[in-house]
């Protein structure tokens, strides 16, 4: 494992409208040791000449770009866990194929990491539309976050956060396969590390498709509860509880 270098697991699935855009905002990093895992979930697009494309040319000075290509669509978790697996790296970020960062945001967070000694961080980040301008919708986080708040506040976004895999094993950051195996990858986490640390600054853009935002947020929805009765086993009275605070949160972040 090296120790200062940050693996980037992207899993990518018919996203070749946005992962040159995605990739260049890993090239644009100022943090300068890192490695990307590309993680091709069964794309039936030309997505996958697009990554070789862009992997032959990054690799030009420094082998830094792998591809891995899954057999059918097995779903992000596998996906994730596929690049986990690959990884090299002290420290593991994800980003979401549509999603972009900005050129700080590595060198930022590996400092916060560093400063504050912790094991897994998230940071802001800013909701943008679907050709990835941004719409003014800021989401700020708390400087700290444990179990207890997060499973009432699920702000941590995927494409923000960061494990120091010298502090937590590639098992304990590896995403159950359930539906928001995002978020039960972080309440996972979260049972075995006292906080997740926050940097409130908005170092990611979070792509939305306008089309189907009623539908996800539905089924959102529905993850979530899952989530608590099914995954977390917790009662009818303690799902309720969370549930609403979840709702209340989640709508703010809308706003």
């Amino acid at each position: 494992m090296t120790n200062e270098l940050v693996s980037i697991v992207i899993p990518v699935y018919n996203a070749a409208k946005f992962i040159q855009d995605t990739v260049m905002s890993v090239k644009s990093q100022t943090y300068p040791e890192w490695e990307l895992i590309l993680v091709d979930d069964g794309s039936t697009d030309d997505g996958m000449t697009i990554m070789k494309d862009l992997a032959e040319d990054l690799n030009r000075e420094k082998e830094r770009v792998r591809i891995i290509e899954l057999g059918g669509n097995q779903k992000a978790a596998r996906a994730r866990n596929r690049g986990i697996e690959e990884a090299k790296g002290r420290y593991l970020a994800f980003l979401d194929a549509d999603d972009l960062w900005d050129p700080e945001k590595l060198a930022k967070q590996v400092a916060l990491m560093q400063e504050k000694d912790c094991a897994f961080s998230f940071t802001g980040y800013e909701f943008a539309d679907e050709d990835g301008i941004g719409v003014q919708k800021i989401v700020h986080v708390p400087e700290k976050i444990n179990y207890k708040r997060a499973v009432r506040n699920t702000t941590i976004f995927t494409s923000t956060v960061m494990f120091d895999l010298e502090k937590l094993s590639k098992e304990d950051v590896s995403m159950p396969l359930v539906e928001s195996e995002d978020t039960a990858t972080w309440w996972k986490v979260l049972k075995i590390v006292p906080y997740a640390y926050g940097l409130d600054e908005d170092l990611t853009l979070y792509r939305r498709g306008g089309s189907t935002l009623s539908s996800n947020k539905f089924k959102a929805v529905k993850r979530t509860w899952n989530l608590y009765r099914n995954v977390e086993h917790f009662g009818i009275f303690k799902s309720t509880f969370c549930f609403l605070s979840y709702l209340i949160h989640a709508t703010i972040r809308r706003m």
